[in-house]
Parts: C-alpha cells; sequence; structure tokens
C-alpha cells in the first residue's frame, strides 16, 4: 500500500521550494484567474494512478500521474513570457533531478517512491500573441 497524500505532499514540497514562484498551490486556476502580480505561479493537478502487478504475487507497483501548471506573466511590452517561463521551466526541472549517489529521485520518501520524473511532451503556449505563458509539464511518481 502506498500512502498517496505523503506522496503528493512531498512533490509539492519539493517544487514548493523552487525558487522564483510568487504563487504555488494544489488546486488548479485558469490563467485568467491568476493576476500578473500572483505570477509566476505553479499548481500541480493529480491526473492518474495506475496499478501494475509486473509478476505473479509480486507487489503492485503505481504510477502517479500529475500535471504541473505553470504560468508567466510579462506586463513588459519589450520582454517576451516566454523568456520568464523558460527558467522556471529549467527551475523545476533541477528540483525533479535525480540524486547523484542513486540516479533517482525518491521525493525524500525512499520507501514509497522509486523515482519521481517529467515524462513525456511539455504543452507550451509561450505568449506569442499576449502578454501570458503557460506550460504544462507531465510527471510520473513510479512508487511501491
Amino acid at each position: 500500500m502506498i500512502a498517496r497524500e505523503a506522496i503528493y505532499a512531498a512533490l509539492f514540497a519539493r517544487l514548493a521550494a523552487t525558487a522564483g514562484f510568487v504563487t504555488i498551490e494544489r488546486r488548479l486556476r485558469h490563467w485568467s484567474d491568476v493576476t500578473p502580480a500572483e505570477q509566476p505561479a505553479l499548481f500541480l493537478c493529480q491526473k492518474a494512478e495506475t496499478a501494475a502487478v509486473k509478476a505473479l504475487g509480486a507487489p503492485t507497483v503505481w504510477t502517479l500521474t500529475v500535471e504541473l501548471y505553470l504560468y508567466a506573466h510579462s506586463s513588459d511590452p519589450y520582454r517576451a513570457p516566454a523568456a520568464i517561463l523558460n527558467p522556471l521551466l529549467d527551475a523545476v526541472e533541477a528540483a525533479l533531478a535525480p540524486l547523484p549517489a542513486t540516479g533517482l529521485q525518491d521525493l525524500g520518501l525512499q520507501s514509497m517512491v522509486q523515482h519521481a520524473f517529467i515524462s513525456g511532451k511539455i504543452e507550451t503556449d509561450e505568449g506569442v500573441l499576449g502578454d501570458q505563458a503557460v506550460a504544462i509539464l507531465p510527471v510520473e511518481i513510479l512508487c511501491l
């Protein structure tokens, strides 16, 4: 059995320690509901949980899937919102970097989490036609 809330809370705490965000919440808000003063912002959204048994009698391996929503606003007409968003993406990637000793990111929960990582395509809208940039990052957490 896994302790879901402990795992999601550990991921949130690791991301909350990421520099550069004004707002960090687990309740998703649409970017139009996040004022420029509240940005850059990061929201964590639980998406799916998948159970798998690799061999008869083996423990269940869980994959928890979340999406991280990053919002960046530029009020400067000469600064592209993507120029604010890109360092935030780098900071999230660094926060989820594998530990040098193991090559894995266990979120500080070695007994429950095998690895947490960005997985798949990062969707972005760089704010080309306005002042708002958005990125959606898929993250998977492998658990025992």
